[in-house]
Parts: structure tokens; sequence; C-alpha cells
């Protein structure tokens, strides 16, 4: 990071990881109820994996922000349920479900939505911040 990052970077920055936060629980609950007859082609939850980006760690400016690595895919084995009448159901009456927990990824949406909501306060203070020591002068 060359450039000199404000604090509307750092929290912008924070906003966009939240967003791919919220975006791979959309993902996740859209996917819960989803089933397949092989456990092979079962929906995989995904979770963002957020990565601290120090400004400048020699100068120790405080300055750091987050972006967002890589989205992982869980290894968690899927539910396997005994539907012998479901369309999708293998040779011995199987289907698979995806291994989500529900309410872990309603509260992980709450959690991210207070997050961004952190972070449009603090650029809300700055804002008004800025203009106090702009009509200092005046």
């Amino acid at each position: 990071m060359a450039n000199k990052l404000t604090i509307f970077d750092v929290a912008g920055r924070s906003m966009a990881a939240q967003q791919v936060r919220l975006n791979t629980v959309a993902s996740n609950l859209a996917n819960a109820s989803s089933v397949t007859g092989s456990p092979d082609t079962v929906y995989r939850p995904i979770k963002p994996v957020f990565e601290t980006q120090y400004h400048d760690v020699m100068e120790k400016t405080g300055i750091a922000t987050v972006d967002v690595t890589d989205i992982a895919q869980s290894t968690a084995t899927p539910e396997k349920r005994y539907q012998p009448n479901h369309p999708l159901a293998d040779k011995e009456g199987y289907v698979y479900a995806p291994p989500i927990d529900q309410n872990a990824e309603m509260v992980d949406m709450l959690e991210t939505s207070r997050q961004y909501q952190n972070n449009i306060e603090v650029l809300s203070t700055a804002k008004t911040l800025l203009i106090k020591t702009l009509n200092v002068g005046k």
C-alpha cells in the first residue's frame, strides 16, 4: 500500500469486505434446503477469508484495513437423508443436503449487518468532524 489511507478508505474497504460476507451468507441460506442424489454434487457452504492489511508496519501509523483474500468452501460431510420416494434419491433411497446451520448463518448475517452499520457511523462521524474543522476559521 504505497498511498496514504484515509479513514474513508479504511471504512470503505471494510464495508466492501462485509458485503462479500453478506453475499456468502445469502448463498448459504439460499441453498440450505437444496438436495441432490450424490454427496459429490451437494452444495458446499462458503465463507470469506479475511486478512488484515497494515498500511505501514514500520511507521506504526495505526492504519490497517481488511481484504477478502479467498472464499473458502466447507469440507463438512453432507447430511444424508433417507427419502426413497424423492425423485433425486439414489439407488439406496438417500438424498444429500448441504451441511448448513441456518441459525449460525442468521447470527453471521446479524453480525455482518452490525459491522456494516458501525462503518457507516465511522464515515458519518468523520464527515461531521471534517465539516466542523472547515468551519473553525469562519
